[in-house]
């Protein structure tokens, strides 16, 4: 017998134990089920329809989520030891959170054909102001992208693969579509991590009226991807700031790491379900968080 036809059969007999009634018992099952991780799923799922019990199906949903639980935690921290590289793969991470059997490609594909609308458009002879007035015209004319603010708080408004269906979410999931699709078209456009909102910047080269000198990655100009991509200057953020009677710290004004957005998307997502009073998920996704403490946060 082959070593994997041997696995087989070990996910098959303990998964025909899953009605095991002795709780002391079942407790020496499930961690021999989980030790199996993903891979034993499939196994659980057919059981499931097999079983008629509502008892013995609600426990199994219980171990196919804390599974499937268990690689997110794991999936989140290789990616935040990686450096947070790719904003886009630690979204579907997220997003498989509330929707486990979610496709990467499928999310792809959708960027993909978005990305493609707004490339028709563009030419090199445009200025970045005219590069974002044609990128806001497909996004939010065309494609009809609009922030959420009938239901604002509302956890999809977090998970990618609902904001691109929908096409409606909060301005930090707004705001990363915007970029993932920016900078997939070399468009230099980043994060900037403000309190109470978050919003982009173009960034380039620019001359220092001081020295005369010109420099790179300067932010030439704010886009509110919540507000149909509206352009502001470093004086509209600073009142901002003001009204919000917050100091205007540096980081307030330059971009911010990938790693700060996933945070700052957990901590949406936990405020959310605090809200809906939900504590399994407001205290799975606080967990979540605690992943980051190694990045100091």
């Amino acid at each position: 017998m082959s070593s994997d036809e041997d696995k087989i059969r070990k996910m098959e007999a303990l998964v025909s134990l899953i009605d095991e009634p002795d709780p002391e018992v079942f407790r020496d099952i499930s961690l021999n089920i989980h030790i199996f991780g993903t891979e034993i799923i499939p196994f659980l799922e057919h059981a499931w329809e097999n079983y008629h019990q509502p008892d013995v199906q609600k426990r199994i949903e219980t171990i196919i989520h804390q599974i499937q639980f268990d690689q997110i935690c794991r999936e989140l921290t290789a990616w935040i030891d990686r450096g947070g590289k790719d904003l886009l793969s630690a979204c579907m991470i997220v997003a498989r959170y509330a929707y486990p059997h979610l496709k990467e490609e499928d999310i792809e594909y959708e960027l993909g054909k978005l990305r493609k609308e707004v490339w028709l458009e563009l030419n090199e002879n445009l200025t970045a102001l005219e590069q974002i007035k044609v990128f806001n015209y497909v996004f939010y004319e065309l494609q009809g992208f609009h922030g959420n603010i009938t239901n604002y708080h509302a956890p999809e408004n977090s998970y990618i693969n609902k904001v691109l269906e929908t096409k409606t979410g909060n301005p930090l999931s707004m705001g990363i579509i915007y970029m993932i699709i920016a900078q997939s078209l070399d468009l230099p456009i980043h994060g900037i991590n403000l309190p109470d909102h978050f919003v982009l910047a173009y960034t380039g080269t620019s001359l220092n009226p001081d020295t005369l000198e010109y420099s790179t990655n300067n932010v030439l100009f704010y886009i509110n991807a919540f507000s149909k991509g509206s352009v502001f200057a470093v004086k509209d953020l600073e009142e901002f700031l003001k009204q919000l009677k917050q100091e205007p710290r540096q980081a307030y004004f330059q971009p911010c790491s990938n790693i700060d957005i996933i945070f700052r998307m957990l901590n949406n997502l936990a405020h959310a379900y605090k809200k809906e009073s939900d504590t399994v998920k407001t205290r799975e996704v606080e967990h979540l968080l605690t992943l980051f403490s190694k990045t100091g946060k």
